[in-house]
């Protein structure tokens, strides 16, 4: 009997060291482990295909939702891949992935109240931007009782996302207290950015994955929208390629100013392969605003840095661009982007232009707009019958004008112009080079995006929704990480 007992106190202890001490980090676990796996697929094939990668998902879900939750960080990575893959992943399923990204900053942002409850430190907030950024959620939220809206459900759709996205500013500025974590998102907005690139490469010159064709050919406007000029325009992982096109142009042009810095020259060779391969992509994708953004980002450029080389390097750009568009070709891809410069869209800018001038009556006898999801997606949804629902606006600030009225445009238009400012002034005050050449690129990014929503809704849709305001926040929080600039604004008080 004593013999018994001892042999079951041996085995508790060894059992007590393998598992509280070792934390099974050991044969013993590896063991576990391989039984578990075979048991889980045992499991799985007897299941249909459809719940059995239901099950696998939610048993990943379950640790990202806990890590969401506990590391804002983390939250972050997670919401820019889900950004920039989403588009693929809704090719090959119909479940609402979209409420997901939008649980997902719930979670994100009740993790950041619990944390400041107890901190009750809201300085990282105290920042210019964030006062539009406040303003516009109020706003958003008061449209609700818009005397004029037709709707109050579309509201709810609407400003469910609006909202939600704006949180994810503060969000950001939350997390972002220290200077690596701004330099390790931004290192993975440009990785997603070059392997988005590369996938559209693939598409180019390999070809479309049968699940693409599929996506397709199952929407014909959607067809002969990829379909032109004898070609298919490439979209990478996204819904279209104007999207796709947009994203190309500002982070190709973000790599080539990071390229500039104070880096090592490995990663300048990075930055510009990275750079030329999402140039391809934008110029395979075949959207026209993305080439207009590109010359304006070089004036942009030109004008913060005035530099004797900037100012020789601009003037041969526009020398060799404007003997690439007046040089006759039989090339679609080229002939699409000479198309941007020669006039030849001014069909499509008529139809814009009129489509405006209807409208511009109804903008200034409804200050406050129709309501939120009055125009697009939502309004013929839940309004078919307005005339509202299917006017196509094709531009960010055209729809804010109607669903927001002017009141709203003015305030969206000042949170861009705060955000150009702040960029600027922190450009110029900064000491440090790296910070210094960040800033520069988040300032021309910030000003390609402003100037791409005009045409398009460039801000607005994914991934660049998620990309626009971690920007934002960098740009409130980088200033944060220079010793020089701290000291000089405690010389100044």
């Amino acid at each position: 009997m004593n013999y018994a007992i001892s042999i079951f106190s041996d085995i508790k202890g060894w059992l007590v060291r393998q598992v509280m001490y070792q934390k099974l980090n050991n044969p013993l676990g590896y063991v576990l482990l391989l039984l578990f796996a075979v048991g889980l697929s045992f499991v799985l094939s007897l299941l249909p295909l459809k719940f059995a990668v239901l099950f696998v998902v939610g048993i990943l879900a379950i640790p990202v939702v806990v890590g969401v939750f506990l590391d804002l960080n983390f939250g972050i990575i997670v919401m820019l891949f889900a950004g920039f893959l989403l588009g693929l992943v809704s090719k090959y399923t119909d479940a609402p992935i979209g409420t997901a990204l939008d649980g997902m900053l719930v979670l994100m942002l009740v993790g950041m109240l619990a944390r400041l409850i107890k901190e009750r430190n809201f300085s990282f907030a105290k920042n210019p931007i964030s006062i539009f950024i406040f303003a516009w959620i109020y706003y958003n939220l008061l449209e609700v009782l818009n005397p004029w809206a037709e709707s109050r459900l579309a509201w709810v759709y609407t400003v469910r996302t609006v909202a939600l996205l704006l949180a994810l500013f503060f969000i950001a500025c939350y997390a972002f207290n220290s200077y690596r974590r701004i330099v390790n998102t931004l290192k993975v907005i440009l990785f997603l950015g070059f392997i988005s690139a590369l996938y559209s490469l693939k598409q180019e010159w390999i070809g479309f994955s049968q699940a693409e064709i599929t996506w397709l050919n199952a929407d014909e406007e959607r067809f002969m929208l990829i379909f032109q000029w004898d070609r298919m325009r490439v979209f990478s992982f996204f819904s279209d390629p104007t999207t796709f096109g947009i994203l190309m142009g500002y982070m190709s042009f973000l790599c080539l100013i990071l390229a500039t810095g104070t880096f090592k020259i490995w990663r300048k060779i990075i930055l510009l392969v990275a750079a030329v391969c999402m140039l391809l992509g934008m110029a395979y994708a075949g959207s026209r605003t993305p080439f207009v953004m590109l010359p304006a980002g070089v004036l942009m450029y030109l004008v913060l840095t005035m530099k004797k080389q900037t100012i020789i390097a601009t003037v041969l750009f526009f020398i060799l661009g404007a003997g690439f568009v007046m040089k006759s070709t039989s090339n679609a891809v080229v002939w699409r982007i000479q198309s941007a410069f020669k006039g030849k869209s001014s069909d499509t800018i008529d139809v814009r232009m009129k489509n405006q001038a209807r409208v511009q009556p109804y903008i200034h006898s409804h200050p406050v707009g129709a309501g939120l999801g009055s125009t697009g997606y939502w309004g013929k949804r839940f309004t078919p019958d307005s005339w509202l629902a299917s006017f196509a606006h094709d531009s960010l600030y055209v729809r804010l004008a109607v669903e927001t009225g002017w009141v709203g445009l003015i305030i969206y238009m000042g949170l861009l112009f705060t955000a150009m400012r702040t960029s600027i002034r922190y450009y110029f005050r900064v000491k440090d080079p790296t910070i210094k050449t960040l800033y520069l690129g988040l300032t021309v990014t910030v000003f390609l995006l402003a100037l791409a929503s005009y045409p398009q809704e460039a801000i607005t849709l994914l991934p660049t929704s998620v990309v626009f305001y971690l920007m934002l926040a960098m740009i409130a929080r980088l200033k944060d990480f220079d010793p020089n600039f701290a000291k000089d604004k405690k010389l100044e008080k």
